[in-house]
C-alpha cells in the first residue's frame, strides 16, 4: 500500500478525525433544563465557591489540549499550525482509542514564547491537562519549562519525554538480549534537538553513565561557543571522556546507537566499528539514520526503527495515552520523573521473558494491555511521589 496516498484519499473522505458527541440526552424539556438552563446555574454556582469542583462537575477531568506551534511537524519542520492539525486530529485520535482521554488539537498562530505561554495558561482552567506536542528547540524547553512552573496540572511535552520513555523502554529490554547493564553502556545519540536532550537526561537520571550526543556539527563539547544554552547544558553532562570529532569517532566502541535526527548518516562500516552486541535504534521518520537490514547486516544485535512496518517500532504512541490516563485519574499536579521511569519499566514488561527476541522488545502499539499498564503504574507512581490528589 502507498501509505501516503491512501491517507490523502481518506483524509478527503473522513474531514477530521474526531467529533465531539454528547455525554447526556437533551430530546426533551425535562433533560434540556437539567443539562442547561435553568438547572445549570447550580453547577455554575457550586465551582465558583470551589473550582476544583470543577473536576467534578465538568469533563475537564478526562480533556487534555494538543498543543503545537507547527514549528517541527514530524520530519516535515515548520510547516505552520494548519498543515499540523493533521498530526494533532490524529494524536487526539489515539488519546480517546488508547487511554479514553477525550483530547482537542489547538494549533497556535504564533512563534512567540511568551504569546504561547500566555495562551496556554488563558485557557487552562478548561483542561485536566496539557500535552505540547511539535515545537522547535529550543523554544519547546522554556515553554514547558514556564507552564510546569506557573499551572496545578501536568504539563508534558511528548516530543521529548514521550520518545525518552519509549526508548528507556525499549533498551531496557534490548539490554537482557546483549546481556548487558543498562549502567555500563556507552549510548552515541545523534540529534540534539528536542528528542535527543530529554533522552540524555532521561539515559542519565536512569542510570546511564557515559552518552555522547551529536549534531549536524559533529560531537558536542561545552567548550563550544556556538552551542545554545540547551545544547550547552547537555554538553556539561555528557561526553565525559572529552571525544572531540565527528558521529563516526563517536560511535567506534559505543554498545548503543540511538538516531533522533535525519535520514542515511550511519553507515554499515560505522555499525561494524561498535561494541559487540550493538543496539541500533535509528528513528528518523520516514527514512531512518541506516535502515534495519544494512544494521543487521552490519552485525548489530537488536535494532529498532520509528517505522510501524519493521519490528520493534519506537513510538511514544506507546507512552501518552496511558501516561495521561494514570496522572488524570490521581489528578496528579505535575508529570514527574518518577513517573516517566514507572511507564519505561511498565512498558518492558509487557514483553514478557519468554516472548523476548531480537525483533519483538516492544508491545505493539496498539497492545491495550500495556496502555493499561503504563497508566496503573503512573498512577502509582504520582501518589508514591505526592502529587496526587486523589
Amino acid at each position: 500500500m502507498d501509505y501516503r496516498k491512501q491517507s490523502l484519499i481518506l483524509h478527503e473522505k473522513w474531514r477530521g478525525k474526531i467529533e465531539v458527541v454528547p455525554r447526556v440526552e437533551v430530546s426533551d424539556r425535562e433533560k434540556l433544563s437539567l443539562a442547561y438552563t435553568p438547572g445549570v446555574a447550580e453547577p455554575c454556582l457550586a465551582i465558583h465557591e470551589d473550582v476544583e469542583k470543577s473536576f467534578l462537575l465538568t469533563r475537564r477531568w478526562n480533556t487534555v489540549p494538543v498543543i503545537t506551534d507547527g514549528t517541527a511537524v514530524l520530519g516535515l519542520g515548520d510547516i505552520g499550525p494548519e498543515a499540523g492539525m493533521p498530526v494533532m486530529e490524529g494524536k487526539c485520535a489515539l488519546f480517546k482509542a488508547f487511554g479514553g482521554v477525550d483530547a482537542i488539537p489547538l494549533c497556535i498562530r504564533s512563534k512567540d514564547t511568551d504569546e504561547i505561554v500566555r495562551t496556554v495558561e488563558l485557557l487552562a482552567g478548561s483542561f485536566g491537562g496539557i500535552n505540547l506536542e511539535d515545537i522547535a528547540a529550543p523554544r519547546c524547553f522554556e515553554i514547558e519549562r514556564r507552564l510546569k512552573e506557573d499551572l496545578d496540572i501536568p504539563v508534558f511535552h511528548d516530543d521529548q519525554h514521550g520518545t525518552a520513555i519509549v526508548t528507556a523502554a525499549a533498551l531496557l529490554n534490548a539490554c537482557k538480549l546483549v546481556n548487558k547493564q543498562i549502567s555500563s553502556l556507552r549510548i552515541v545519540i545523534n540529534g540534539a534537538g528536542a528528542a535527543g536532550i530529554a533522552i540524555a537526561k532521561f539515559l542519565l537520571r536512569f542510570g546511564v553513565g557515559d552518552i555522547v550526543l551529536c549534531d549536524r556539527s559533529g560531537i558536542l563539547s561545552e567548550e563550544d561557543p556556538a552551542l545554545n544554552p540547551a545544547k550547552r547544558e547537555i554538553a556539561s553532562l555528557t561526553n565525559r571522556t572529552g571525544l572531540r570529532g565527528t558521529l563516526s569517532t563517536a560511535l567506534r566502541g559505543a554498545d548503543v546507537f540511538i538516531g533522533v535526527s535525519g535520514p542515511r548518516c550511519v553507515t554499515e562500516d560505522m555499525v561494524r566499528e561498535m561494541a559487540a552486541g550493538a543496539i541500533v535504534f535509528a528513528c528518523a521518520n520516514p527514512t531512518p539514520e541506516i535502515s534495519r537490514e544494512e544494521a543487521l547486516h552490519a552485525g548489530a544485535a537488536v535494532v529498532g526503527t520509528g517505522s510501524s512496518e519493521k519490528p520493534n517500532q519506537i513510538n511514544n504512541v506507546l507512552v501518552f495515552p496511558g501516561l495521561f490516563r494514570g496522572a488524570l485519574d490521581v489528578r496528579a499536579r505535575d508529570i514527574n520523573f518518577e513517573m516517566m521511569k514507572a511507564a519505561s519499566e511498565a512498558i518492558a514488561s509487557c514483553v514478557k521473558e519468554g516472548e523476548l527476541s531480537p525483533d519483538y522488545i516492544l508491545p505493539y502499539a496498539y497492545d491495550l494491555g500495556a496502555h493499561e499498564a503504563v497508566a496503573k503504574a503512573v498512577a502509582a507512581a504520582a501518589r508514591r511521589t505526592g502529587v496526587a490528589a486523589l
